[in-house]
């Protein structure tokens, strides 16, 4: 692995983070496939292990701190949900660490680099080096800047549901439904969608996010803005 290696200026540049230690980093992205295929390589299972400890504490210190009114119950439910192996290999994706990882032969002509459970684990495995090189602190403040809006989302407010449902609740009582429409912009590894709801033909809401979902729930929390202010 080079240190000019396109690949890992891409993933440096997501983070926010310049890595020191080319030998770890390079451990972190390596699949036990080509460990085994390259016996002076080392894989990355121990610090996926340890980086997976990092993110539950600091995914748990930020839902602590920045919802003291959700229940342990709620915030358990939201921890679960942003650090599981769907939600780590989206946002492995958006890293760029598709094309960092360093495969077996096998394991790269049967998809190793799409696949959920690997992309999961070198999340988690990253995570780690930068614990080792940084500290706790470092590391937890790159959870946070990567993690917090999709907390954010999944949080929605705890003890309350989502603005969409909340919209909807608001507008039954008056016998209308919401309505979306979404678009998307931008290239496919950076998409932007934008979202408008409207009741009666006339739009109360709109909003912007890096997913559907995000956008209709920033759409849907203007229009209750909207409501609340009689302006709907």
């Amino acid at each position: 692995m080079k240190p000019d290696d396109p690949a890992i200026g891409r993933l440096e540049e997501a983070l926010g983070y310049r890595f020191q230690s080319r030998e770890l980093l390079a451990a972190a992205l390596t699949h036990r496939s080509y460990a085994s295929e390259n016996p002076a390589s080392d894989h990355y299972e121990r610090l996926e292990f340890l980086g997976d400890a990092v993110l539950e504490l600091s995914a748990t210190r930020y839902l602590y701190d920045n919802y003291p009114d959700a229940t342990e119950g709620e915030m358990a439910k939201v921890r679960a949900s942003v650090v599981s192996e769907a939600a780590l290999a989206v946002l492995a994706r958006l890293m760029g660490i598709p094309e960092a990882l360093r495969l077996g032969k096998g394991e790269e002509q049967t998809g190793g680099r799409e696949k959920d459970s690997i992309l999961s684990d070198v999340v988690e495995s990253v995570l780690a080096v930068i614990f080792l090189e940084a500290g706790f602190e470092t590391a937890e403040a790159v959870v946070h800047g990567q993690w917090g809006p999709l907390i954010d989302e999944r949080a929605a407010a705890p003890g309350r549901r989502d603005y969409k449902t909340r919209l909807q609740e608001q507008l039954a009582r008056r016998g209308d439904l919401p309505e979306y429409v979404t678009t998307e912009s931008g290239p496919q590894h950076a998409k932007t969608f934008t979202a408008r709801v409207g009741v009666g033909g006339r739009f109360i809401g709109s909003g912007t996010g890096t997913s559907k979902k995000r956008a209709e729930q920033a759409a849907a929390q203007e229009g209750l803005s909207a409501i609340e202010r009689g302006d709907a």
